[in-house]
């Protein structure tokens, strides 16, 4: 009886050897993700997310397998968390970051100042200056206290400067002048002073009014030992608009002034219906965008702006637009995500 039972143990270890060895192949046999991928070049790849999708399992499931690092899409931004003056709210930044730590990934705060998407009680009134300055030093103050040592940088500054290079007329600029974003990034470092500090904008990926501009501010703040880490390129791209050839020497001089940079919300859109022609010139943007980051030391990773069609934010905003990203509507990779493996690689 004894022998039996050592014999059917026997067979049962022997069993799961052959199994867990067999399990242990198939892992070795899949392909690398886009974050393993990334990660051999010292990058990191992710993706937005936004918390309503976070009810969508097979979504989730990609989100937390393929990428290393994610953003909040709005769960961050100045009326979710602050949406009656001094009442805050980090519920859904929270969820966000909770997620990325249960999946090992790193998160980018999103955003402090931006003159889009503020809660009625800051837009809706006349503020002096001293009274404006105290509301958003002490909205940065606790929302950055908040995330210390959650989030590996900040959007401090979103969307600054009109396409011709002058300051937007933000209630922020209008109330305090062109200084507030270099108190905003102060103020931002006290509350913590480990976080890398962004500028982020759109249409800033070709050296032109706008990207100049940023350059000069740059160089600006850091003479002045303004606490500047890097320039975010959101590369919200559109084919019939042209691809920017000089995104990588863009990038390339903003590291000569000791900044890191980052593609902080990529998606390439085109008129919808796809067709074999676009998504095949869409694939090759998408190449051409890594391998650009990739040939800039200090391009530090590339961001996807959400990586499925199924939750663009593009066909809201741009009428007849739209399949803008890697995976289609049933979360099927599209030629674009082989074109980005094939540059990764």
């Amino acid at each position: 009886m004894r022998k039996n039972r050592l014999r059917l143990v026997g067979a049962v270890a022997a069993l799961l050897v052959a199994v867990t060895g067999t399990a242990a192949q198939a892992h070795d046999d899949e392909p690398p993700t886009l974050a393993e991928l990334a990660q051999r070049h010292g990058r990191y790849f992710g993706s937005a997310t936004d918390n309503p999708e976070l009810t969508d399992a097979p979504y989730v499931s990609l989100l937390g397998s393929e990428f290393d690092q994610i953003t909040p899409g709005n769960g961050m931004k100045w009326y979710a968390t602050e949406p009656q003056q001094g009442v805050f709210d980090f519920s859904q930044g929270d969820e966000i970051v909770n997620l990325a730590r249960a999946n090992h990934q790193k998160v980018r705060g999103h955003t402090l100042v931006w003159h889009s998407q503020l809660p009625g009680w800051l837009t809706e009134r006349e503020w002096t200056a001293p009274e404006l300055r105290a509301v958003l030093k002490k909205h940065i103050q606790t929302e950055v206290r908040h995330y210390r040592g959650k989030v590996f940088a900040w959007d401090v500054v979103n969307e600054a400067f009109n396409e011709d290079g002058t300051y937007r007329e933000t209630i922020f600029y209008k109330t305090l002048g062109p200084g507030y974003i270099a108190d905003a990034l102060r103020w931002a470092h006290q509350a913590d002073p480990r976080v890398k500090l962004y500028l982020n904008d759109y249409n800033v990926e070709s050296i032109g009014p706008k990207s100049d501009a940023y350059y000069k501010l740059a160089k600006e703040l850091k003479a002045q030992g303004v606490p500047l880490h890097g320039i975010g390129l959101q590369a919200h791209l559109a084919l019939q608009y042209g691809y920017p050839t000089t995104l990588e020497d863009n990038l390339r001089r903003f590291s000569k002034l000791g900044l890191d940079t980052s593609l902080t919300e990529v998606d390439i859109r085109m008129y919808v219906p796809a067709d074999e022609e676009k998504l095949a010139t869409q694939a090759e943007w998408y190449r051409d965008l890594t391998e650009a980051c990739l040939a800039v030391r200090r391009c530090v990773g590339i961001t996807l702006w959400d990586y499925t069609d199924k939750y663009s934010w593009i066909p809201a905003f741009f009428e007849g637009e739209g399949a803008a990203l890697p995976w289609d509507e049933q979360l099927q990779p599209k030629p674009a995500y082989y074109a980005i493996r094939e540059a990764l690689k």
